[in-house]
C-alpha cells in the first residue's frame, strides 16, 4: 500500500468518527483532495488509492493538470481566490467553484457559463474570521451576495465555503464553522428552492473533524493527503 493510499485510509476513518460522534452516515461528507504543487505522478496515485475529487487553487496548474491526466474521471474543484479576468479558463476548467466573494466574479463567472452553455455550482465564500489576509465576503454582507447570484442563471448556487483562521485550538475554530451554517440556514430561510443549498465547503487537514462535527458536507485536504509541500 503507498503512502497516500495509508493516508486516505487514515483520513476515512477520522471522517467515520467524526460523522459518528455528530450522529451523521459518513457519506454525507465529500473528501476534496488538495493538489495545490502536487507532482502529476501523486495525483495519479491519489486517484488510483480512491480519491474522487480533486481541488487546485491556481487555474493555470490546474489546466496542465487536468490536461495531464484527462483520462482519469474526477471532479475538479477551484478553491482558491479566483481573479474575474481569469473566469473564463475556470469556467472551462472546472466542475465546481467554492470561491465566488463578490458579485463582479459572479456575473463574469455566469457570463462565460452561459457562452459555454453550463450551468456551474458554485459556493459563496465567506471571511468568518475577517482577516485582511483572506478571500471571503465579510459575514454581514454574505446575504446581500446570495440574492445577487441567486438570478443568474449560468449558476447554480449550492452553498458555503470558508476558510477560517488556522488555530492549534479546535474549539476555538469551532465557532467559525458554526457561523457559517447559521448564515446558510438563514439563507435557506429566503431561498425559493432550500433543498438546493445544502453544501459547507469547511475543514482542512487538521480541523476537518471539528468542521464535520458542525456540519461540513465537503472537506479540503492537503496534507494529510498528499504530506508536506515544499
Amino acid at each position: 500500500m503507498s503512502d497516500i493510499a495509508r493516508n486516505l485510509a487514515r483520513i476515512r476513518a477520522s471522517i467515520a468518527r467524526a460523522c459518528s460522534r455528530a450522529g451523521r452516515s459518513p457519506d454525507t461528507v465529500r473528501l476534496v483532495g488538495v493538489t495545490k504543487t502536487v507532482d502529476v505522478g501523486r495525483v495519479r496515485e491519489g486517484v488510483s488509492a480512491g480519491i474522487a475529487v480533486l481541488g487546485e487553487n491556481y487555474v493555470q496548474e490546474a489546466r496542465r493538470k487536468r490536461e495531464a491526466l484527462s483520462d482519469l474521471k474526477v471532479e475538479w474543484h477551484f478553491i482558491g481566490h479566483l481573479q474575474s479576468n481569469k473566469a473564463k479558463v475556470a469556467v472551462e476548467c472546472f466542475d465546481w467553484i467554492h470561491t465566488v466573494d463578490r458579485e463582479k466574479l459572479a456575473r463574469e463567472l455566469d457570463r462565460q457559463a452561459l457562452k459555454k452553455g453550463r450551468r456551474i455550482p458554485v459556493l459563496i465564500q465567506v471571511n468568518t474570521g475577517d482577516e485582511a489576509s483572506k478571500s471571503g465576503v465579510p459575514p454581514q454582507k454574505a446575504l446581500e451576495l446570495f440574492r445577487a447570484v441567486t438570478p443568474l442563471e449560468g449558476l447554480s448556487l449550492r452553498g458555503l465555503m470558508t476558510l477560517p483562521p488556522y488555530l492549534e485550538d479546535l474549539e476555538a475554530v469551532r465557532p467559525h464553522f458554526r457561523l457559517l451554517r447559521e448564515i446558510l440556514d438563514r439563507m435557506r430561510q429566503e431561498a425559493s428552492e432550500p433543498e438546493a443549498l445544502a453544501e459547507l465547503s469547511m475543514g482542512m487537514s487538521h480541523d476537518f473533524e471539528t468542521a464535520i462535527e458542525e456540519g461540513a458536507t465537503m472537506i479540503r485536504v492537503g496534507t494529510a493527503l498528499f504530506g508536506k509541500r515544499d
